[in-house]
């Protein structure tokens, strides 16, 4: 099996960060998030022209690049570790996919190959602070995030005058790049609460009635804003056959998939750079006449955190390559350019070991994958991204913490860029996870526990038992980790549970 990055993906890495390098530092990022549209346009425009970012995964009928996730995934690694502020996340990786996934074929012409060569900035306005909901990388897909009816959110109406389009009424929070973004993809409840369905609407940045504000974030680097709908005019996305709405959920996952894997790449990367500048700086801060870095319990600390960040890496390619094999319907996605033998997985976060990162729709037999055998499509890719997610979100959390610390003094003062790290780990838990909720989504989409199994841990063989005598598992458990009856029940009435690998 061919376990390395393609020429291609390596020369993408390669030349991203180099670029990156020269004019992405510390001192041009907190410039940049002070401008208006909140990123530096001129190195947007380099990005989107010289090297095709905002179109890397759009196939080339619409102008893109034709790669995939993996290779969108390491530009994000990239990017993460600079800390780039730039609307590539709100574009490239929420509202370009829903575009291509329900837009009708004018409205694809019209829109993707102007987001390719970086024409046109996109974001998708999800209300309810429900994001991370919304793609399902934290809940069931019911709808009941968008609102509707007393519950808040986006309305969407018919107009009164009997004309072809729509209207909306309501507001949204926290929407990624929103305040700049010139093209609003707006999820919306039409037809009430109850028996409603959520659609997703076009709304140019130009429109009548619309109202944005830029809102104070944590992370500078991450611009939100609010978004307020008063009476606008909205093009539905796609066509309306009068369903459940139950395409749009199932876009909505398929974005959520990839959208994990990306993000999981990006923390990874922010992590790693926060561990590199913590590793440069305890090489060269002396104390007691010896550079700190060579005090055991330093040591053990950088070492703790290289383990995170190195197996959150592992756990993130996997995803983005099980992502690449197909979406949630578990169809595979077409082969293209630098598809082929990605890096080896080995087997981190519980994911599975052994299989090239890269296209193709066939797994090239490794440790733990069956030659031949389908990886990565529907279920697999899900639960795939939501745990490197997780770990990725983890490790980041972890390397940010150790970065300021070991700086001492200087690591909490605000002409340093530690505190950038910081505010990265911290708003992308709020915004993507919590972890906890991230982990018990991936679990119920892998049938680990039944419906009527609500608790974190529990079932047979468990850590719940009522009837434990030695352990803490089930009625008679004779070994520590427990027995065949758990929390559930004293009879063992539910069943067998898969043991569980996080």
């Amino acid at each position: 099996m061919d376990a390395a990055f393609t020429e291609e993906q390596d020369e993408i890495r390669r030349t991203l960060r180099d670029l990156l390098r020269e004019r992405c530092g510390p001192e041009e990022v907190k410039a940049a998030v002070q401008t208006a549209t909140g990123y530096d346009e001129a190195l947007w425009r380099q990005l989107a022209q010289t090297l095709g970012l905002p179109g890397l995964a759009l196939p080339p009928t619409y102008g893109g690049v034709g790669c995939g996730v993996t290779e969108l995934a390491l530009a994000c690694e990239e990017t993460g570790r600079a800390l780039l502020p730039s609307p590539l996340l709100a574009t490239a990786v929420f509202a370009a996919p829903l575009v291509a996934a329900l837009g009708t074929e004018a409205q694809r012409v019209e829109v993707l190959p102007r987001i390719a060569e970086g024409a046109l900035t996109a974001a998708l306005a999800v209300p309810g602070r429900a994001l991370s909901e919304a793609l399902g990388l934290i809940g069931a897909r019911d709808g009941a995030w968008a609102g509707g009816g007393r519950a808040g959110g986006v309305q969407a109406r018919l107009n009164a005058a009997g004309g072809a389009g729509w209207r909306l009424y309501g507001q949204v929070e926290q929407v990624l790049g929103g305040h700049s973004a010139e093209l609003l993809v707006v999820a919306a409840r039409a037809g009430g609460y109850t028996r409603g369905r959520t659609l997703l609407f076009l709304v140019p940045a130009g429109a009548d009635g619309l109202v944005r504000t830029r809102l104070t974030a944590l992370d500078a680097t991450r611009p939100q804003a609010r978004i307020e709908l008063r009476d606008v005019s909205a093009e539905l996305l796609g066509v309306d056959d009068g369903g459940s709405g139950d395409q749009v959920a199932e876009a909505l996952a398929d974005a959520g998939t990839a959208a994990a894997a990306v993000l999981a790449a990006e923390a990874v990367g922010a992590a790693d750079a926060a561990l590199a500048r913590t590793v440069g700086y305890v090489r060269e801060r002396e104390q007691f006449g010896r550079p700190i870095g060579s005090f055991q319990a330093v040591k053990h600390r950088l070492a703790d955190v290289y383990v995170a960040v190195q197996a959150a890496r592992s756990a993130a390619y996997y995803a983005a390559w099980a992502a690449a094999q197909g979406g949630a319907d578990g169809s595979p996605a077409p082969e293209g350019p630098g598809s082929h033998g990605g890096p080896g997985v080995a087997g981190s976060a519980g994911v599975g070991g052994g299989v090239g990162v890269g296209g193709g729709t066939r797994a090239p037999g490794g440790p733990g994958v069956p030659e031949g055998s389908k990886v990565g499509g529907g279920v697999e890719a899900a639960v795939a991204g939501g745990l490197a997610l997780a770990q990725a979100l983890e490790a980041q959390r972890t390397a940010a913490a150790e970065a300021v610390q070991l700086h001492g003094g200087i690591g909490f003062t605000w002409e340093h860029e530690a505190h950038l790290y910081f505010k990265r780990a911290a708003s992308d838990e709020l915004l993507f996870g919590p972890v906890h909720r991230l982990r018990a989504r991936a679990a119920e989409r892998d049938g680990l526990f039944d419906v009527t199994d609500r608790a974190p841990y529990g079932g047979h063989q468990g850590r719940g038992g009522n009837d434990g005598h030695r352990g803490r598992g089930g009625n008679h458990g004779g070994s520590r980790s427990g027995g065949n009856h758990g929390r559930d029940g004293r009879d063992g009435r539910d069943g067998p549970r898969k043991a569980v690998t996080v």
